[in-house]
């Protein structure tokens, strides 16, 4: 019984109390109907003993749950898993009259990122999309949050200018001519992550009923919020060496699209890069067919080879008809927020209004303490280590993966995603996964067709995990 209420072990590292783990990782159970109302649960020695805290810790967590509505206690027979009222869903709370069969709903974009964020803090599963919080310059950004809040109070109580930071924006200037990408400060603006820039692009250039072209498989985020805006979105094949250009020529005379969302380097899911070749192509194309070409560069400092190995289509186009994206999320922290558009002065200043209509500002909190890492010169320093500790998992995940009997066409060799071929449908598989409470990332996920597939996005970064390892040598072994 004790394994399927916690079938992930406590984290003493992570700086989250171990109450709020167990209260987490139990709520997370019975919101997903793991466990039933009725179940008993473990005696307090018993859950104590198993999982090696206190009996102390697990009478708070037991009354934490009680007072949430998740447990009740009868007297002398112990903690029983409480019967909820429907309308305690959020699901159920949005939609009175849904069908019970939601709640064995198909794995969809909205299941895998509530079960990421579910995962135990610094322990992030092989389906995140982030590295391990150890991997992480925490010292480093925490230095830079004391240095921002020793400023003059009066900046951190004001709204932030709605284009940005200003120093952060001459920063990403340097930042973006190393890339040979020329962009003036006033080419910036600054956004919530790449994910409110994709949004803010999206609804300055589409209306509902347009296209929008993007990867096939992309990140899957985008599927779902494009669809919310009434765009219809068509995948374009992702290849090796970038997209297949007999595809895209007919898909666009086809559909006319408004926007072409794509990874350029490294691309997601397959840490794939974009060939110089295919790069000036995507850009003939866009010209006929009056393409705006969105290049989102998220991953881009995690690349080691500098600018002479890899293209980047705004560095060939110089802002003129691509929109550059990208962040630090990936690479600094993902708390933080901070990502930023580049583009013509024009483009920018309606995406800026755009942003200031929506949100007034972005906090420019997270936006300072950014500027103070990368230009006192430790975030260099801080991607070496990263690529050199990728560079050294990444071939022995590889061969453990291909041990497996999965195939990887291609095998990435930066990044830290693998894309691997099971051989079957890995719905069935990330389903059974769950059960256990491991998360996997499906195939399926990544297309905007959402049809069965059999490959599975690895992090590579993630995959020290004994737990998910034995699953995966178990049903494919």
């Amino acid at each position: 019984m004790t394994d399927t209420i916690m079938p992930t072990l406590l984290s003493r590292d992570s700086g989250e109390p171990l109450a709020d783990q167990i209260v987490r990782a139990v709520t997370a159970r019975i919101d997903d109907r793991q466990l039933r109302a009725g179940s008993r649960m473990p005696s307090i020695r018993r859950f104590a003993a198993d999982h090696g805290v206190s009996p102390f810790t697990v009478v708070a967590s037991y009354d934490r749950l009680v007072a949430q509505g998740y447990l009740e206690s009868r007297r002398g027979a112990g903690f029983f898993v409480r019967e909820r009222a429907p309308l305690n869903t959020a699901l159920r709370r949005a939609e009175p009259h849904a069908d019970p069969a939601l709640e064995a709903r198909a794995l969809d974009v909205v299941w895998l990122i509530r079960h990421m964020f579910r995962q135990m803090p610094g322990q992030p599963s092989s389906a995140a999309g982030v590295l391990p919080t150890a991997w992480l310059d925490g010292p480093g950004v925490s230095n830079a949050l004391r240095a921002v809040s020793r400023q003059n109070s009066s900046v951190l109580l004001n709204y932030a200018t709605p284009q940005g930071y200003a120093p952060l924006r001459e920063q990403l200037q340097r930042k973006l001519a190393e890339l040979e990408i020329a962009a003036a400060p006033e080419q910036f603006v600054t956004t919530l992550g790449v994910t409110q820039g994709l949004d803010l692009v999206a609804r300055e250039f589409c209306r509902p009923g347009d296209t929008v072209f993007v990867d096939d498989p992309a990140w899957f985020l985008m599927f779902g919020s494009f669809a919310a805006m009434g765009l219809k979105v068509v995948g374009i094949r992702r290849l090796a060496d970038g997209p297949d250009l007999a595809q895209l020529e007919a898909l666009a005379a086809l559909h006319q699209p408004r926007l072409y969302i794509i990874n350029s380097v490294l691309h997601n899911p397959s840490s794939t890069s974009l060939s110089a070749a295919k790069a000036f192509q995507v850009l003939r194309i866009a010209e006929r067919h009056d393409i705006t070409v969105v290049e989102d560069d998220i991953y881009c400092d995690l690349h080691p080879g500098g600018v002479q190995s890899v293209t980047r289509l705004a560095a060939l186009d110089q802002l003129q008809r691509v929109i550059y994206l990208s962040g630090f999320s990936k690479s600094l922290a993902a708390n933080l927020r901070v990502g930023f558009i580049a583009a013509s002065r024009e483009t920018v200043q309606r995406l800026a209004d755009r942003k200031m209509l929506a949100t007034l500002s972005t906090s420019d909190l997270g936006e300072r303490i950014v500027y103070k890492v990368l230009c006192e010169g430790v975030y260099r320093k801080h991607l070496d280590r990263i690529r050199a500790r990728l560079d050294a998992v990444r071939p022995q995940v590889l061969r453990r993966i291909e041990s497996l009997g999965m195939t990887l066409a291609p095998a990435p060799t930066a990044g830290m995603f693998a894309w691997a071929d099971c051989g079957r449908d890995t719905n069935v598989l990330a389903a059974r996964a769950m059960d256990e409470g491991l998360l996997l990332a499906p195939g399926s996920l990544f297309s905007p067709d959402q049809l069965p597939s059999t490959k599975l996005r690895l992090n590579v970064a993630a995959l020290e995990d004994a737990g998910a390892w034995h699953f995966l040598e178990r049903e494919l072994g």
